[in-house]
């Protein structure tokens, strides 16, 4: 099994920004950021690939970066421009497929505790 630990959740104005970080207890090819509310089932916001290779959600695309680092097994969001729509539980994911490809919005194996972000008008 492989443990996410999810750091960086608090409350932002809008217009703000925040970051998110992720560390895993071993490494996986693929790492992603999903996202839940209550009235919204989980989607996925983001996802990046033991390559380098990043897929991002519409809805964040231009506002949102992720990135990573192999070595200190991490993955961090970095969230720019936040909207009130943001407000979510963000969870960390990985798995270990498919290796070598791309990252795509599947459903991840491994899934951490969540965190709260909360943007205010």
């Amino acid at each position: 099994q492989v443990q996410l630990q999810e750091s960086g959740g608090g409350s932002a104005q809008s217009g703000g920004s925040l970051s998110l970080s992720c560390t895993a207890s071993a490494y996986t090819w693929c790492m992603g950021w999903f996202r839940q509310t209550p009235e919204k089932e989980r989607e996925a916001v983001a996802t990046i690939s033991g390559g380098g290779g990043i897929t991002y959600a519409d809805s964040v695309k231009g506002r949102f970066a992720i990135s990573r680092d192999n070595v200190k097994e991490t993955v961090t969001l970095h969230m720019n421009g936040l909207k009130s729509e943001d407000t979510a539980t963000y969870y960390c994911a990985a798995d270990p497929l498919p290796r070598g490809g791309l990252c795509g919005f599947f459903d991840y194996k491994y899934w951490g505790q969540g965190t709260q972000v909360t943007v205010s008008s």
